[in-house]
């Protein structure tokens, strides 16, 4: 029996690293999972995680800071478990700050590591790089231009393609029908706007209510709240108050009945394309954790949203900090319910999809890591 320990930190990397276990599984049936993940994971392991991901999810300098001994205690607890487990193999996914620590470490106990989804390391923190090239044996990368960035440290890093493309394929014959998704919600005929407001404690606090507050302004639209299960239903109050309907676990239903969508930055940025789906992109930091990312990062990124990133131009509009108010989101909001600014960024994502290529990611990178672990027998 083969053993993995396999580690994400959040949602995306819970809904990526499950669908790599499914192929993983289909490759090598005896396959024994130890895993640090959520809901999904445990559902192909058909066991609870080690540590779940409600339990990690850690955003900015200074909620990081704040955190920081219950980040301690989870490595110190993690490094314990996996030299109890004894794996055959450490997959990292994605969850750059606590992985790589793990990475360097594992190293040094003869540990093989795979990662699987980079740390952002063209971003931010570009000699990351070392730690990948002492301690990785593969990096397997899912954006087209992070092959060249890990080039240019003489690093090969393995392009296998975006995994969203898989997840979405896999829903899109269950999606209900626009009628469906309205009379299972108990909503009205006007058309939805999606307010994704992320999945953390601190991104609700800081834009959750400047969101809710261009409700007013569009009364032929009614607004849906994405709301999840990681978070306490009372998160979500102030939509609640305002008689906001907010559906939990059908994220990828609402992106496909909406009319346009109050995106936070993330991953869902990049969902959002993928289903054709007009957004306007919201990100606010703590003040510090904000002031302190932008020092570091300085002029070497020009976008926060995946769909800008990818395609190297202004995409979508990226409401950033001070510029996230009522105001402007309104007036984004705006410009892509119908017209040519819409019009235009339908257009945008038909060449960021045909850039991205084929569903397959969860496949190839399965294969890769089967394949190379059984090369080096």
């Amino acid at each position: 029996m083969s053993k993995y320990y396999i580690i994400s930190g959040e949602p995306s990397g819970d809904l990526h690293a499950s669908n790599m276990m499914k192929e993983l599984l289909l490759l090598d049936p005896n396959i024994d999972f130890r895993f640090w993940g959520g809901d999904l994971m445990a559902a192909v392991a058909k066991k609870k995680p080690t540590k779940h991901i409600k339990d990690l999810a850690f955003m900015g300098f200074v909620e990081v800071a704040k955190n920081i001994r219950t980040i301690f205690k989870n490595i110190a607890f993690c490094k314990h478990d996996i030299l109890a487990y004894q794996p055959d193999v450490l997959i990292l996914v994605d969850y750059p700050g606590f992985n790589l620590r793990i990475a360097d470490w594992a190293k040094t106990q003869n540990i093989r590591v795979l990662y699987y989804i980079s740390p952002t390391i063209w971003a931010w923190k570009e000699n990351r790089v070392e730690i990948v090239k002492r301690a990785c044996e593969k990096m397997f990368v899912i954006l087209p231009f992070e092959v060249a960035v890990y080039k240019k440290h003489n690093y090969k890093a393995d392009y296998v393609g975006h995994p969203l493309l898989d997840a979405i394929e896999q829903e899109k014959n269950k999606l209900p029908s626009k009628e469906e998704f309205i009379s299972s919600n108990q909503l009205d005929n006007r058309p939805i706007i999606a307010v994704l407001p992320g999945s953390r404690k601190q991104e609700i606090n800081l834009m959750f209510s400047i969101m809710l507050d261009v409700v007013n302004d569009f009364k032929d639209y009614q607004f849906v709240i994405a709301g999840t299960t990681n978070l306490p239903k009372e998160a979500y109050q102030p939509a609640l108050d305002k008689n906001i309907k907010v559906v939990f676990n059908q994220t990828y239903a609402l992106m496909h009945n909406a009319q346009a969508g109050i995106i936070k930055s993330g991953t869902s940025t990049l969902e959002s394309a993928l289903f054709r789906l007009p957004q306007v992109v919201c990100y606010k930091g703590g003040a510090v954790s904000y002031a302190i990312a932008r020092m570091v990062v300085g002029n070497r990124v020009k976008y926060i949203s995946l769909p800008n990133l990818i395609l190297d131009k202004p995409v979508v509009k990226e409401l950033i900090q001070s510029d996230l108010t009522t105001a402007h989101l309104k007036e984004e909001l705006q410009r892509i319910i119908s017209g040519k600014a819409r019009e235009t960024m339908l257009t945008e994502y038909d060449g960021l999809i045909t850039l991205l290529g084929n569903s397959g990611a969860s496949k190839k990178v399965a294969n890769e890591i089967y394949n190379h672990l059984h090369a080096k027998k």
